[in-house]
């Protein structure tokens, strides 16, 4: 693509999108068979693509959350003609202009963590190399390591967890590394990316750039500045190997025995230890106590070489069923509480939930995973402040403010235990309604307030909304949010490895394959719906109109499914065979309908 003849709102983003996968995908396969040399040169013409160089300036001027945040220059942002400028002039130089230094809040606390803003350039050439990175990474990175990784989420972290406490109660280490971005050691983690030296040259410029707080500079002797697109994946890197260093002790000095008195073998006794990571937490579960406390001096020694250590304060080694050294059992996880319970009157022990089995061929335990305390609390005071400073303000306003929040809060924490606790939430929302509504009219009487501002919903008749519009405009609740089940993602899958059946029925988007197939495999589960097996990359499929047109059936994608090409003819034989016997009978016109019919079924 020529850059002088297309203009920013010319080019092809699908195209772009395509081309710079491809090149992902061949990235990711040549790091997967060891080709350090095809690796190198793929990635060189990678960064010098100008599609990639295209998704890079579109992603920081246009996609980003913080596209408006400033740097050091004060540029906000930039026109097309200037996003195509800085295309052009989009290169690896070995130079880096000095972050702006940004403090914000943590959530729920009093401390504030500092943000590293780059100059808009520094951020695309760090999109860019982001972009030939990641797939040489990625096919390396340990099986539980889940944060800031495509395809990959807390939610596949928490399910690990789920599976790794399925079979028995454990003691956990709960890991929290102090100021993960600020301590790691630039020459180690340098010579652990052993990259080619023009990415060396152009990462340790990034280093050394130093940062200005309140019109002071300070020079970066050590970390990753936190808020640069490359930040997350550096950390990555630079803890990559913790879970495989823990497993590797375990496997080589402890011997453990079967409660038949037989050793396991060396892989079993390699998968009895589970080390699961999101990011800079991470956790370390094993039955016996003394195998956990050694693992993390093994984990600390780990650390240390990269310059980091662990913040004695947030981490601490529980049990997850019983009391340990005073301490409730069970943790706190990425905003969820892991906790085991005891089932069954012989046990003493209370069922948890309603529904609870009290079989005793099964467990006397179960695990439970719920939305944490301190989330929930969270929660409340944001709904809380929020409605208190909109009391002078519209029901639209407030409905507006509010929704996001419900709805992305809901949607969180749907895989896990939840129920209770949604319930729990909008009966305290729908008193913080009625008080709003007080406020507000302080001089009306409370059927006024309810006829006014409150609807009949589904989840019962105080659903705050502006009954004065056409098109009700109502504020959701938690509970109508469905409790599902996360699948988690397959623990040798990427999504640069080409399986596009398997991440398109994932995550409903794919750039091999047009939006509309990604979205009825997401729909369909992967599956086909004739005879329910999984469509792989190798199989012949077909759109098909579920209610065939000639039947009244709709062109749209409601009305569509994908099948196996031999499911397609199987059930377009059906078809033909019922529209033919609902038809009178006409010789004359019967084999021309019959063509007709089978013309639009193969449509």
């Amino acid at each position: 693509m020529n850059p002088l003849r297309y203009e920013w709102s010319d080019i092809d983003w699908a195209k772009c999108r395509s081309l710079v996968f491809k090149l992902q995908k061949r990235i990711y396969r040549a790091s997967k068979c060891g080709d350090l040399s095809s690796v190198r040169k793929l990635q060189r013409l990678l960064v010098n693509s100008w599609s990639a160089r295209c998704l890079a300036v579109k992603k920081v001027t246009q996609e980003n959350k913080g596209k408006n945040t400033a740097g050091v220059d004060g540029v906000k942002s930039l026109t097309n003609t200037k996003k195509v400028c800085l295309t052009n002039d989009l290169k690896l130089n070995a130079k880096a202009l000095p972050t702006r230094r940004v403090w914000i809040p943590k959530p729920g606390k009093k401390e504030q963590r500092p943000l590293g803003i780059p100059v808009i350039k520094d951020r695309a050439l760090q999109a860019l190399m982001h972009m030939a990175l990641e797939p040489e990474w990625e096919a390396h990175f340990e099986e539980n390591s889940y944060g800031f990784r495509p395809g990959r989420s807390c939610q596949d972290a928490i399910d690990a967890i789920h599976l790794s406490l399925k079979a028995q109660n454990k003691y956990v280490l709960d890991a929290d590394i102090a100021q993960c971005f600020d301590k790691i050691d630039h020459k180690t983690l340098l010579a652990k990316i052993n990259t080619f030296p023009k990415f060396r040259r152009q990462i340790k410029a990034w280093f050394k750039a130093g940062v200005i707080d309140r019109k002071t500079f300070t020079n970066t002797k050590m970390g990753v500045p936190q808020g640069g697109i490359i930040s997350p994946l550096l950390a990555n890197i630079a803890l990559h190997g913790l879970e495989n260093t823990v497993k590797d002790w375990v496997e080589n000095n402890v011997k453990i025995k079967s409660p038949g008195g037989k050793s396991l073998g060396r892989k079993e006794i390699r998968q009895s230890v589970s080390v699961i990571r999101y990011a800079d937490d991470f956790v370390i579960m094993h039955k016996d106590y003394n195998i956990v406390l050694k693992c993390k001096e093994v984990a600390e020694e780990f650390l240390a070489k990269m310059g980091l250590e662990l913040k004695q304060a947030k981490t601490r080694i529980c049990h997850t069923l019983e009391k340990l050294n005073d301490q409730e059992p069970g943790f706190d996880f990425l905003g969820f509480e892991i906790r085991q319970h005891k089932v069954g009157k012989d046990q003493g022990g209370k069922i948890p939930f309603p529904g609870a089995s009290q079989n005793k061929r099964r467990k006397d335990y179960k695990t439970i995973i719920r939305p944490s305390k301190e989330a929930v609390r969270r929660h409340y005071n944001d709904l809380k402040i929020g409605l208190k400073m909109r009391i002078n303000q519209s029901v639209d306003t407030v409905v507006a403010f509010l929704n996001p929040r419900i709805r992305g809060w809901s949607n969180y924490y749907k895989y896990v235990i939840s129920s209770q606790v949604f319930r729990q939430i909008d009966d305290w929302l729908y008193q913080r309604y009625w008080r709003w509504c007080r406020r507000k009219h302080p001089n009306r009487g409370s059927k006024f307030l309810k006829r006014k501002y409150f609807v009949n919903g589904n989840s019962g008749n105080w659903v705050l909304a502006n009954k004065e519009k056409d098109e009700l405009f109502y504020a959701e609740s938690h509970r109508n949010t469905a409790i599902i089940r996360h699948i988690k993602v397959r623990q040798d899958k990427s999504p640069y490895d080409g399986d596009w059946s398997y991440w398109a029925s994932r995550l409903g988007e794919y750039p091999e394959i047009s939006p509309k197939i990604a979205t009825l495999l997401k729909k369909q589960k992967g599956k086909c719906s004739g005879c329910g097996l999984y469509i792989r990359c190798e199989d012949d499929f077909e759109i098909d109109h579920v209610i065939p047109l000639v039947e009244g059936g709709k062109r749209g994608i409601e009305n569509q499914q994908i099948l196996h090409e031999s499911c397609h003819k199987e059930k377009n034989g059906e078809d033909m065979q019922r529209i033919i016997a609902n038809q009178s009978y006409n010789p004359q016109s019967t084999k021309r309908r019959i063509k007709r019919y089978r013309q639009i079924l193969c449509q």
